[in-house]
């Protein structure tokens, strides 16, 4: 009888609620956002979803897709807010500019919803289990993993990260976030079929439900990788310096004497790593002040690694990198690939450019790294290494890990001020610490700075915004995790697919 009580609720309200379906899935897709950090309220993913899959029960090709956009529209309008501060606080954009700026990402990214809207109400009008249970789930996935990529990407707020402290969180090693996505949008299905079920036909969703928590609970479980190493100590040196007085001149050598003095008292931990774009200089014009750290680091057996922009006089062209100052080897460099639109390139034609260094804004590009640089050694230890950014895109990182044992992240989220986005990417780098099973060192201009560990759990954490210098150990890890061995998302693509194939094959023919 109590457990009949949720259901019969959301029998009732979604009755109610599917007179105004438009207004509805705009709340959900703001309710969605609760999922998220900072509330990290998990339960919400699947509810707020299992409202939108019964919201497409009904209603033309057309109105499926004024739902889905509406959903969307509350989901990035609510959760990339954080936007604004970054183009208009501190890029300087003008307010009309940076709202269109956000507008145009926002209608983009729920324009993937109204198709997925569309194209349920247009080929998969008929209710049923294999909609809801099979369908829908491998369409969502298709969907999110599309806008991921498409026209450059956005894969921030993907479902699968809501679920990164719970037991579905054991399936991201078997087939990445994308398959977290999969298995909670299933979950969603199934309780979207029980709410439309009747006494004689509830048991499969129920079944559905309750198996795919308990066997992501049993892969939790899993040591896909292992120990190859002693622990290690590692300090993150977090200086917490304003981004808006970052790159003033006034500010350079403060910045320079701030990183020096807060290094000088864990000179001798195996490993330091200061942030991205730790100095507000290029590496070819502090020099001798990186031969003094590197001769400060080594003298005392310390690896020094720092996020670095730097020139390159062959291209003619700035880079954003991660500079290696190991006790050992000869200074080594990883420059980003993955380069964030509109903050370090500007997709626009020249004469938009034109005016954007005419209106003082930020105009220049950035050069992104090259595919397959060499990996980083430092102490003797392969780091797979990501800059800010390039880090949400999990499947780019796992041909690295065939040598990494240690996953290194340098960030800088003094662009978003005290907004959810830190705790949003935290979110999104402890993922990728569980897809590879290593330990990750996550060091942050001004927070979150962590060290997490191989099933995601984070073991040291920094205060945000705060001059500080954060202490700890990691512990080397080897051996591949199925979704590493695999190489990527094509095997959790090719089941989703094979999903919604499965729903045109046996829909019914009028």
């Amino acid at each position: 009888m109590t457990a009949n009580i949720p259901v019969a609720w959301m029998r009732r309200t979604f009755s109610m609620a599917r007179r105004w379906p438009a207004l509805t899935a705009l709340l959900l897709g703001l309710l969605q956002v609760t999922a998220f950090p900072p509330l990290g309220w998990f339960p919400v993913g699947v509810l707020a979803l299992a409202g939108l899959f019964l919201l497409l029960d009904e209603g033309t090709p057309g109105g499926g897709a004024r739902t889905g956009f509406a959903f969307g529209v509350g989901l990035f309008g609510g959760g990339t807010y954080w936007l604004f501060t970054a183009i208009h606080g501190f890029g300087h954009a003008p307010v009309a500019l940076a709202l269109f700026l956000m507008a145009g990402l926002v209608a983009l990214m729920s324009a993937w919803y109204a198709l997925l809207g569309y194209v349920t109400r247009l080929w998969f009008s008929h209710p049923g289990r294999l909609r809801w249970l099979v369908v829908l789930p491998g369409g969502w996935v298709l969907v999110e993993w599309a806008r991921s990529r498409a026209f450059t990407g956005f894969p921030w707020l993907t479902l699968g990260y809501t679920q990164v402290d719970t037991w579905l969180a054991g399936y991201a090693p078997v087939g990445g976030v994308y398959l977290v996505t999969l298995a909670t949008a299933v979950c969603a299905g199934a309780l979207a079929a029980l709410v439309r079920a009747d006494r004689q036909h509830w048991r499969w969703p129920a079944g559905l439900l309750v198996g795919v928590v308990g066997l992501g609970g049993c892969l939790v479980a899993v040591p896909w990788t292992h120990p190859d190493g002693k622990p290690l100590g590692v300090a993150i040196v977090q200086g917490a310096v304003p981004q808006d007085l970052k790159w003033s001149p006034a500010q350079r050598d403060a910045t320079l004497a701030l990183y020096r003095d807060l290094s000088k008292p864990v000179w001798g931990t195996p490993l330091v790593v200061w942030p991205e774009a730790a100095l507000p200089v290029l590496a070819e014009e502090a020099t001798p002040f990186l031969r003094e750290q590197w001769s400060a680091a080594s003298s005392q057996g310390s690896a020094l690694l720092m996020g670095l922009l730097s020139y390159d006089l062959q291209g003619g062209s700035v880079r954003n990198g991660l500079l290696v100052l190991d006790t050992q080897r000869a200074p080594q460099w990883y420059f980003k690939r993955h380069l964030v639109p509109f903050g370090e390139y500007f997709p626009v034609p020249a004469k938009v450019r034109e005016w954007m260094r005419l209106s003082s804004l930020a105009f220049v590009d950035l050069q992104p790294g090259v595919e397959g640089q060499p990996v980083p050694v430092a102490q003797g230890l392969p780091l797979a290494a990501t800059i800010c950014y390039e880090d949400a895109y999990g499947s780019d990182q796992l041909a690295p890990l065939t040598q990494a044992k240690l996953l290194v992240n340098v960030t800088n989220n003094a662009w978003y001020g005290d907004s959810s986005a830190s705790h949003q990417h935290l979110q999104i780098s402890r993922m990728r610490a569980i897809e590879a099973g290593r330990y990750l060192v996550r060091a942050t201009s001004n927070g979150i700075s962590v060290i997490v560990g191989p099933k995601g759990q984070v073991l040291a954490r920094a205060p945000q915004f705060k001059p500080v210098v954060l202490r700890g150990e990691i512990v080397p890890y080897a051996g591949l995790t199925p979704y590493a061995w695999l190489g990527g998302d094509w095997a959790v693509l090719l089941l989703a697919t094979a999903g919604v194939l499965a729903g045109v094959w046996h829909r019914p023919r009028s």
